[in-house]
Formats: C-alpha cells, sequence, structure tokens
C-alpha cells in the first residue's frame, strides 16, 4: 500500500466511526390545530406535566420544549442505574390564521449510571404511539 492510499484508508475509517457514534435522530410526528400558538403552548406544557414529564429547557419564541429522560423499565439502586430511558422533544409553531402545529421526536436509550457518569446507547424505535397520543390529549385539553 502506498503512503497516500493509506492516508485515504485512514480517513474513510475514521469518518465511518464518527458516524457511528452519532445520535439515532427521531422522527417527528405532526399534528395541527385550530387554535392559536400561546392556547396551544400552555396546553401542551400542561398535558405534558399531567403525564408525567418534567420539563428540562424550552424557549418560547422559537417554540421548543425539551423534557428530560423518563424510565421505561429498569431499575435504580441509589449509585447504580440501569434501563431503558425516553425523552422527547416538541415543536409548536404558528401555522397561521388560528391554526398552529405541533411536532414531537421522542428518543430512546439505554442508560447505564454508576455514581455520577451515565452512559447511553441509542436504541431505534419505530412505534410511534407515545408521540400520537400526547397529540391526541393536547387536541382533545383545547
Amino acid at each position: 500500500m502506498t503512503m497516500m492510499s493509506r492516508r485515504v484508508l485512514s480517513v474513510v475509517v475514521c469518518l465511518a466511526v464518527a458516524l457511528l457514534a452519532l445520535p439515532v435522530q427521531a422522527e417527528e410526528v405532526t399534528q395541527s390545530f385550530a387554535a392559536p400558538m400561546e392556547r396551544v403552548w400552555d396546553v401542551t406544557r400542561a398535558v405534558l406535566k399531567q403525564q408525567g414529564w418534567e420539563i428540562d429547557k424550552e424557549d418560547r419564541t422559537i417554540g421548543w420544549i425539551a423534557t428530560k429522560p423518563k424510565r421505561m423499565e429498569g431499575e435504580e439502586f441509589g449509585v447504580y442505574a440501569k434501563g431503558t430511558m425516553h425523552k422527547l422533544v416538541l415543536h409548536v409553531k404558528a401555522a397561521g390564521g388560528n391554526r398552529t402545529t405541533a411536532g414531537v421526536e421522542r428518543s430512546v436509550f439505554k442508560r447505564e449510571r454508576i455514581m455520577w457518569i451515565e452512559k447511553d446507547e441509542p436504541l431505534t424505535v419505530t412505534n410511534r404511539d407515545v408521540e400520537k397520543a400526547l397529540l391526541a390529549a393536547i387536541e382533545k385539553s383545547l
């Protein structure tokens, strides 16, 4: 192998490893509502809390809400925890007139925590029932 082909091969291997390390992008489920953005925003926050989701970060000006991870299954023993978690990112946008569009992305991952060090492994999930149920609850509460 020539010096040039070794460099090309090492660059290709590095890129492949970097791509594998990227988190799995969640697919967004969206729904449009016949209500102003302010009303949908307030109802969305209330429904999240009602369903046991804690809001981690939010920015009303750009219509973005991120939840804290919520345990789906697993156990916690003080300094050690292992299980499957999921978290949500919501996008609430005015869609013109008296309409608002809300989108929900759900990330699912395996988490192992030893002391204060967390190791997350993204999982691919095709079932969108959680996202659809949340949007249905928002619609019902409007």
